[in-house]
């Protein structure tokens, strides 16, 4: 591979690196791109690169850049701001997906996977958050699934066990996939947020997370659904489909029709809690139908009674 194809490829894999991590944008010396685009680039001074970027991952510092000749006269100054990297912001709803990255072998997907999970659990980026978790829910199930479910926060029962829908929703959504055909360790199962919203002055209840809250933890989301990559993400009830897509209309209106969320099909519908609350055929029907839908997007084998369950007789 000559210099010029091997820095292309650490610049990229450099900057999925970043974006993995909830970078949205990489300023860049106009020099260094003019000379990028030059022929020898390749011999772009690797200090010059260290530079202009924030610091990355031991495993992208990795990649050897050969030193560049000393510069015969000094760069120009900038006639503008530098430029964005990533046009798009990496959690941009139904209009980009992330570039596609090569599969990484198993046992790489699992040392992946078990380094963002410790990132996770190390996490202090919301003190108010911290100081009232047990521990944080990082997420269970198979990290090469088809299938992942993401609702929006642990409950007072996953923050005590450390592991997403334990409780009553959670046992309710565990009975949805075995009647699909499927058990939990089939899918992958995960959360907005990775701790239990705190809510001081309460002895019991659970609240909404904020929006500040979704956004300074859904980096750790997209880096769930980056590794497991699963052919269909199905959002449980309207906060988890806020933090996904920043829609706030009703879930009503959304339920049952298929989005589009970093390149993969999204469906929406109601939170298990919700069928909780309301035990009403007509709604268990309705919940039933988008997974139909999801199980028919997966090639999933659907028997007729499958297909009627949840139907007046």
């Amino acid at each position: 591979m000559n210099n010029e194809s091997a820095l292309l490829d650490a610049t990229i894999d450099y900057l999925k690196s970043l974006q993995a991590r909830g970078t949205r944008f990489v300023s860049v010396d106009t020099e260094l791109l003019r000379r990028l685009a030059r022929p020898g680039a390749g011999r772009v001074a690797e200090d010059s690169t260290k530079r202009s970027l924030p610091a990355v991952s031991p495993v992208a510092r990795s990649v050897s850049l050969a030193p560049a000749p000393a510069s015969t006269k000094p760069a120009p100054e900038p006639a503008a701001a530098a430029p964005s990297l990533f046009d798009l912001p990496s959690d941009a709803p139904e209009t980009s997906a992330p570039e596609a990255r090569p599969a990484l072998d198993p046992a790489a997907k699992a040392a992946a996977m078990a380094d963002l999970r410790a990132r996770a659990l190390a996490c202090v980026k919301c003190p108010n958050l911290v100081a009232a978790r047990t521990q944080v829910v990082f997420g269970v199930g198979d990290i090469n699934a088809e299938l992942m479910f993401v609702g929006e926060a642990p409950g007072l029962d996953e923050d005590a066990q450390g592991e997403p829908f334990v409780g009553a929703a959670g046992q309710l959504l565990t009975k949805i996939i075995q009647t699909m055909g499927l058990s939990r360790q089939q899918v992958y199962i995960g959360n907005i947020l990775k701790c239990r919203p705190d809510t001081p002055g309460q002895s019991s209840g659970n609240r909404k997370p904020t929006a500040e809250e979704m956004a300074t933890c859904i980096p750790y989301l997209h880096e769930q659904i980056d590794l497991i990559h699963p052919k269909v993400l199905v959002a449980l009830g309207a906060t988890a489909v806020e933090g996904l897509l920043g829609k706030t209309i009703g879930i009503t209106k959304l339920r049952g029709n298929w989005r589009t969320y970093r390149g993969i099909p999204l469906m929406p519908t109601y939170h298990p809690a919700y069928l909780l609350r309301n035990q009403a055929l007509a709604e268990k029907r309705r919940v039933w139908e988008d997974m139909l839908q999801v199980m028919e997007k997966l090639g999933m084998p659907i028997t007729e009674k499958q297909r009627r369950f949840f139907l007046p007789r």
